[in-house]
């Protein structure tokens, strides 16, 4: 009789692990894994990496209760710093009760059109000349420095090549900023990148302030460019309304400190706070890896203070931080909330938004990079998207209140009616929201924003960018393409209702040639066929083609090899086709056997 293990307590697993690994977890030997995952059929080695079920068997077999670590860890360390906070972040971080928090300095990204001078006004802020060493004076990559306002006080700017950075961390959940700069020539006015900045700054629920640079042009027209704010419902403060609009001129640097000014008493409102003293966690802005000094890492500090020689996790990389720089390339030990730094060390480029935590030692930080990787293979990486076939599911669950539509058409002229038609079908459980609309194909922005926001992009008598159409099958983001605008209506009015029908496309099976026709009676006829490419099944549905036209479109009533009645013939080989309602076959005929397939 098999002697039972000496019961050894419980132990925390992760959903993987690898061998050694587990074999520190159990406070035994590597072999000693190895051989009882032999017993039960596994062979591993000691890099291998197992799951939790074969993980808790070995467990389990040398004496121990096995738990898995999510749900150890969160009766055990709830409301427990870093470990306990959700994936899912914001800027604003929740933080332990009775923590001493501490005013922190706000952060700020500055958007608009291109060539409109957002680096150059960063450029005037920090008295730096960074647009010299940029190609063509347009900004490369993002790049988060710090300045001194005014009054004294440190604000954080982010320059971002764009909304598409900007929005790229926000589809990770990375809300990082607390004050938006839309970057407005004065000579230029409101063009189509400022209307797709202020849609990512207003769908992020981040205030605005507008700069209106070049004010010193003699062809700025300050009151053309208000006035199209205000066709973005941005009602500037002299008008009445709550858009603070500041004009500079940032090669001038006039205007400037009024700017700070009032980005200052804008974050104010929300009173930007932080507990400097806890582990620290942040949001990667970039990420590369250089050549000398392996990956490099500009991270944001959201809250506590991060330390020189802390293990950190981000996504899937992990490490110690072996080297921290500030903007100025300076060394420095630490570096508390809002501040930007350089991070080295980690073991892998983690994607821009990605969360960074401390973790207790590297050891910890690999196990839960590994046990992440893992569990990212094991679901695809597949995220969870809104479709119209699934928003009535997901009302009624709980998971959606905001329906959020990226609105593309051809011309101008159609946005205004669709936005109004659309959001006039807002239910009591659900609020239809067009987050950006405008003409054009849609392009990666879009599909970026969408990712963001977890909305559907409504195409109306437009195509959709090859790249786009790429981002949007991986980040499974669904565009619908319409050409008749009720339909657009009453398909978002049937999704909220749940009453949507599926859609089926068409896809082809095969391409078959009429080589010789056989008359059965007046009434039938076989065409001899030979099958060009693909396979031809006795389901298909037929299309017969005469130079180049449809002539006939019907059921494959029968499918046959020689004298045999057959279910399906692959390309290369002869057969008999028989149509239901189609028999006068001619040589040379091209029939197209086909499926329809539900798609949505």
């Amino acid at each position: 009789m098999t002697q039972a293990p000496e019961a050894r307590g419980s132990v925390a697993i992760p959903q993987a692990v690898v061998v050694k690994d587990l074999a520190d977890l159990l406070d035994v030997t590597p072999v000693d894994i190895i051989k009882e995952l032999m017993k039960n059929g596994v062979m591993a080695t000691i890099n291998q990496v197992v799951d939790f079920d074969t993980a808790a068997i070995v467990a389990a077999d040398l004496g121990f209760v096995p738990e898995e670590e999510s749900s150890a860890s969160a009766a055990d360390g709830e409301g427990a710093g870093p470990e306990a906070e959700p994936e899912a972040f914001s800027m604003r971080v929740e933080e332990d009760e009775g923590a001493a928090l501490e005013p922190r300095p706000p952060v700020v990204t500055v958007l608009g059109h291109v060539d409109h001078g957002k680096t150059t006004l960063l450029d005037a802020i920090r008295s730096a000349n960074v647009v010299e060493g940029e190609a063509g004076g347009i900004t490369q990559h993002v790049g988060a420095y710090q300045a001194t306002a005014p009054d004294g006080r440190l604000v954080t700017f982010i320059d971002t090549p764009g909304h598409e950075a900007f929005t790229e961390m926000r589809a990770r959940g990375a809300q990082v900023t607390d004050v938006a700069i839309i970057v407005i020539a004065a000579d230029d006015g409101v063009m189509p990148q400022t209307r797709e900045a202020i849609d990512h700054a207003r769908a992020a629920s981040v205030p605005v302030v507008v700069a209106l640079n070049k004010v010193d042009l003699e062809n700025a027209n300050l009151d053309r460019a208000k006035q199209q704010l205000m066709e973005h419902q941005l009602v500037p403060e002299e008008f009445g309304g709550e858009t603070v609009v500041v004009p500079v001129s940032a090669l001038k640097g006039e205007g400037v400190p009024d700017l700070l000014e009032n980005v200052l008493l804008v974050s104010d409102l929300e009173e930007p706070k932080a507990n400097p003293d806890r582990d620290a966690v942040g949001v990667v802005l970039e990420a590369a890896t250089d050549r000398h000094r392996g990956v490099v890492a500009t991270v944001l500090v959201q809250t506590g203070t991060l330390h020189r020689g802390d293990a950190v996790l981000a996504g899937m990389a992990y490490g110690r931080v072996k080297s921290m720089e500030d903007q100025d390339g300076q060394q420095v030990k630490s570096a508390g909330p809002s501040t930007p730094v350089v991070v080295l060390g980690l073991s892998e480029v983690p994607p821009a938004g990605e969360r960074l935590v401390v973790r207790k030692n590297e050891k910890e930080a690999r196990r839960e990079a590994v046990s992440r990787r893992r569990a990212a293979e094991a679901s695809g990486g597949e995220r969870t998207a809104v479709t119209l076939d699934t928003l009535f599911g997901e009302i009624h669950r709980g998971t959606v209140k905001d329906f959020n539509i990226v609105l593309k058409t051809d011309v101008q002229g159609s946005i205004e009616p669709l936005v109004r038609a659309l959001e006039n079908l807002t239910l009591d459980e659900v609020n239809v929201k067009v987050i950006h609309a405008a003409a054009g194909s849609v392009n990666e922005s879009d599909v970026n924003l969408a990712v963001a926001s977890q909305g559907v992009i409504i195409g109306f008598n437009i195509a959709t960018e090859k790249g786009a159409q790429r981002l949007a099958d991986s980040e499974h983001v669904e565009i619908r393409p319409y050409d008749v605008i009720y339909d657009i209506i009453e398909d978002v009015e049937q999704a909220v209702q749940g009453l949507l029908d599926p859609v089926y496309e068409e896809r082809e099976d095969a391409r078959i040639e009429v080589r010789a026709v056989f008359r059965l009676g007046r009434r039938n006829a076989i065409a001899g066929s030979f099958v060009r490419d693909g396979q031809v099944s006795r389901n298909s549905l037929t299309r017969v083609m005469r130079d180049g036209e449809q002539i006939s479109e019907s059921k494959m009533a029968s499918l046959k090899r020689f004298e045999n009645d057959v279910t399906e013939v692959d390309a290369g080989a002869e057969c008999g086709i028989m149509l239901e309602d189609f028999r006068d076959f001619e040589e040379g005929d091209q029939i197209v056997a086909y499926h329809m397939e539900r798609v949505r």
